[in-house]
């Protein structure tokens, strides 16, 4: 099936390494019943629910693959990275590798589903970019406008190629995803002030640095030397970019981090820590409590609540 259990080690590139400690959140790999092209499959909602039955996906989990949703019929949430999205026809949903992720049941809602490994995309193109970026967003409302109509019209594209009777072609399914994905790129972001590309190079180059250094280091100051430019430049692109100050952009990260690993693993909170370079535990309890309104253990303890089968304790 599309959506297979793994070895619980799944492939999210936008956080380290998984621990050797075991995991509250069970992972699914991609594995399609039926390929005509390897790393991409398009099907809908209620195929999936009749495929995986056993109530996994209603329990919180996540894939190491992308997974792109256009409802169309019926309504429910859909939680992503610990928050419920409402989900009407004309809600775009984009949940990629690593998240942490939760269905409504089966039968609330329908419409288009398409998966693709993170390798499918063209390594060289905007579209890999677009798929590695952690900070974009996961929903659209896009209602009966006509971005709808466009989204919805390059996935029936999509679709077509790949049930071609005759064979699809990789390198045009490629193509139809690459276009898909530059036209979600332009895409309002709701509750977004800025322009995610106006911060340019500046905000590019402290993006990916971000990525490498986020469980070393804190300080804005550390970021703005490794790059070359002072902390008011950096303050003024991520400003642009995404509205808020360089030292939030930077918390945000590492806040998502330690949610992920609270509620993936079963490591201690201390060593969690010290994943995240935090040299006191009190001191990351502290922080992430500023930053979510929970402490660690019960923001933890929340989560494996709600991963937890119907009837069982964790």
């Amino acid at each position: 099936m599309s959506w297979s259990e793994t070895d619980r080690r799944g492939s999210d590139r936008s956080h380290a390494p998984e621990p050797a400690g075991g995991e509250a959140i069970p992972g699914f790999g991609f594995n399609p019943p039926s390929a005509p092209v390897p790393g991409i499959e398009i099907t809908d909602l209620s195929a999936l629910h009749r495929r995986v039955a056993d109530g996994s996906l209603q329990r919180v989990h996540r894939a190491d693959f992308h997974s792109l949703t256009l409802i169309t019929q019926g309504s429910a949430e859909h939680t992503i990275d610990f928050v419920a999205y409402p989900c009407r026809p004309g809600t775009l949903l984009w949940v990629r590798p690593g998240q942490v992720q939760r269905f409504a049941e089966p039968g609330r809602m329908n419409g288009t589903h398409l998966l693709f490994t993170p390798a499918f995309p063209e390594a060289t193109t905007d579209a890999s970019r677009l798929a590695d970026d952690w900070s974009a967003p996961n929903c659209w409302q896009l209602g009966t406008s006509s971005d709808y109509a466009a989204t919805s019209a390059l996935l029936a594209r999509l679709h077509a190629e790949y049930r071609r009777p005759d064979g699809a072609s990789r390198e045009i399914l490629r193509l139809l995803l690459a276009a898909l994905l530059l036209h979600i790129d332009r895409l309002p972001r709701q509750g977004a002030p800025a322009d995610p590309h106006a911060g340019g190079e500046v905000y590019a180059r402290f993006h990916a640095e971000l990525e490498r250094s986020y469980a070393t280091t804190r300080r804005a100051e550390d970021y703005a030397d490794r790059l070359g430019y002072t902390v008011k430049t950096l303050t003024r692109a991520c400003q642009a970019a995404t509205g808020r100050s360089v030292k939030h952009v930077i918390d945000t990260r590492v806040t998502l981090q330690a949610q992920r690993l609270l509620a993936h693993t079963d490591e201690p909170v201390a060593t969690i820590a010290r994943r995240l370079g935090f040299s006191e535990p009190t001191n990351f309890g502290k922080f992430f409590t500023r930053h979510t309104g929970a402490s660690p253990g019960d923001f933890r303890r929340a989560q494996q609540a709600i991963a937890a089968p119907p009837g069982e304790d964790n």
